[in-house]
């Protein structure tokens, strides 16, 4: 392409995509008003629940083309206004994602919290409707919440905010392994399925390799996972564990992440962070361990299979309590 023109096509691009969000938003404003107009209504009796289906007819009769206006989606408008009436605060998040995705978390997520939640993560993270159905099914909002990340003391004591950058547990449904699998397997498997495995991890993370090499004196060591972490600016080393955690595990670690800043490691980049991916832990093992460890690191599990939401409600349920649920802001 011609170097003269680019910025005429970033505006051209820039404007569409303008225009896009525009109607976007005034299309989620008509199918709010629509469900405000028919929700009131209907509590002021001055219309029965069969209302909906009648002004269905009427539109199909009418205005054929007219669409979007089914019997089906006009009650989905009164119940859209009629999930969020009560919070105006989450008003200019509806309007900056799709039908389609306002649809999947209003109908499929119980609790304001959680509504809100994927609200901000879908405009976050910029998600496609196959990728919001997803991680909704596989339980985000609860692990995020119920989630007990332990980090080295290192990394506690820093300036950033890691919460939101990495998970206690991580969940690789995708590779459909079986229970007994190698470390080779499930690294196959999520270089092979990297897209769904950064969608897990979080759009920030950048893949620079596998078995990525660390020459150090007259040995090679080889990282199972090495990233880069856009929003942290720095490297983030994986090793895949198939079994339980196991202290030892740390030092090999330890040692990856000292050969990633003294070697690889760029001047204007943050200490590089160590990801211990293991099959399970026990919580108060990886607390001790990582107590002493002077190092950038945490320990998460990964899962296999997508989780039991109704557990995961139940022990977030169990771990706030109703009224301090209710009560919680959801920050990303």
């Amino acid at each position: 392409m011609d170097n003269r023109f680019i910025d005429i096509i970033q505006l051209i691009k820039q404007s569409q995509a303008n225009a896009i969000r525009a109607v976007n938003a005034e299309l989620i404003n008509l199918y709010w008003n629509i469900g405000e107009y028919i929700s009131r209504k209907i509590e002021q009796s001055e219309w029965g629940d069969s209302v909906v289906t009648e002004l269905a007819k009427y539109i199909q009769q009418n205005e054929p083309d007219l669409k979007g206006f089914s019997n089906k989606n006009i009650w989905r408008m009164k119940q859209f206004y009629e999930a969020y009436k009560d919070f105006p605060k989450l008003s200019t998040l509806l309007r900056e994602i799709s039908w389609s995705h306002n649809l999947a978390i209003f109908s499929r997520c119980k609790t304001i919290e959680e509504r809100e939640f994927y609200l901000k993560f879908s405009k976050q993270e910029n998600y496609s409707f196959r990728e919001l159905e997803r991680q909704i099914s596989a339980s985000l909002f609860e692990r995020i919440m119920i989630g007990n990340s332990k980090f080295s003391t290192t990394l506690s004591e820093s300036n950033h905010d890691f919460s939101n950058a990495f998970k206690d547990s991580y969940v690789f449904e995708f590779l459909s392994l079986p229970e007994k699998h190698s470390e080779s397997d499930l690294q196959d498997g999520l270089v092979k399925q990297m897209k769904n495995f950064i969608l897990e991890l979080g759009k920030d993370f950048l893949f620079i390799g596998e078995e990525y090499r660390l020459q150090v004196g007259y040995s090679d060591f080889y990282i199972d996972l090495l990233f880069y972490h856009r929003g942290l600016q720095c490297l983030v080393a994986f090793e895949l564990k198939t079994d339980k955690f196991k202290p030892e595990h740390l030092g090999q670690l330890n040692f990856y992440l000292e050969a990633l800043d003294r070697d690889v490691k760029k001047q204007n980049e943050n200490p590089s962070i160590g990801i211990l991916l293991c099959k399970d832990k026990d919580t108060e093992v990886v607390e001790y361990a990582l107590s002493r460890s002077l190092s950038p690191t945490m320990v998460s599990e990964y899962k296999t299979q997508l989780p039991d939401k109704k557990l995961l409600q139940k022990k977030l349920h169990e771990l706030f309590g109703g009224d301090e649920e209710k009560n919680r802001d959801i920050t990303i």
